[in-house]
């Protein structure tokens, strides 16, 4: 797998097809595997004609893993995305993020504005300006001894998840611990491109897809019905959603 350096930590990728680029940023806990191919999204925009870049986040699948939380910041993790357009030697790339994804990906569009022609905002919708709940909770599950001793539902999962992954621990914890930058609707505002957001009607995490929408210009929204944060990932309306979305924006 390539790699490059952004800021002296090692950050991996993957680059499929040819066409239109668009790039591809997982969330928590998460990597290029687990959130992009195994639900088939990079086959499916690779067919449809869209060279797929995909990156794994520092602290991420074969990305260097650093424990310090200073290492993890919001703005300094949408950098290493911005790093790896330049280093592809794109101007501007479609942009698709999904839950902490998500989060780097509005930071992108707001901080980096002119790297991004389009947002898909997937798993994480309003509470992109209000909080997502049980951070500390997660942070205390993931530096637990083991599975048993984790405690709270979404530490539970998350640990379960990170454990499943083989991820590495401490630095997801570390990971977490800064991951708590939120982004105000007057940033929100700022973004000036076409942009989708999407989440499932049961998931937790995400909170409203309308606040959302409502607080970025020229954005919609789709709700997917009966899905919660994991089930929406693949789930086919979102899919069919962005494929039209990126053949109608301009």
């Amino acid at each position: 797998m390539p790699s490059f350096l952004s800021d002296n930590v090692n950050i991996a990728y993957e680059v499929h097809g040819e066409g239109e680029p668009i790039l591809l940023i997982h969330g928590f806990a998460s990597n290029i595997r687990i959130n992009w191919q195994s639900t088939g999204w990079i086959d499916l925009l690779a067919k449809a004609g869209r060279q797929v870049i995909a990156i794994d986040n520092r602290g991420h699948g074969n990305s260097d893993k650093p424990h310090d939380p200073v290492r993890y910041t919001s703005p300094e993790m949408a950098r290493d995305s911005s790093r790896l357009i330049d280093h592809l030697g794109h101007e501007s790339v479609d942009v698709m993020g999904y839950s902490m994804g998500a989060r780097l990906s509005a930071m992108l569009g707001i901080h980096h504005s002119e790297q991004v022609r389009s947002l898909v905002l997937g798993g994480l919708a309003g509470n992109m300006i209000s909080g997502v709940i049980g951070a500390e909770e997660i942070v205390a599950a993931l530096q637990a001894s083991s599975l048993a001793e984790a405690r709270g539902i979404q530490g539970k999962a998350f640990r379960a998840f990170a454990e499943q992954t083989g991820s590495d621990l401490e630095a997801l914890a570390a990971c977490m611990a800064s991951q708590r930058t939120l982004i105000s609707e007057d940033e929100l505002a700022q973004i000036r491109v076409p942009t989708l957001v999407v989440a499932g009607d049961e998931d937790e995490l995400a909170g409203s897809v309308n606040t959302l929408v409502e607080a970025i210009p020229f954005a919609e929204g789709i709700v997917l019905q009966g899905k919660d944060h994991m089930k929406a990932v693949g789930d086919k309306t979102y899919k069919l959603s962005v494929l039209d979305f990126l053949d109608r924006r301009p």
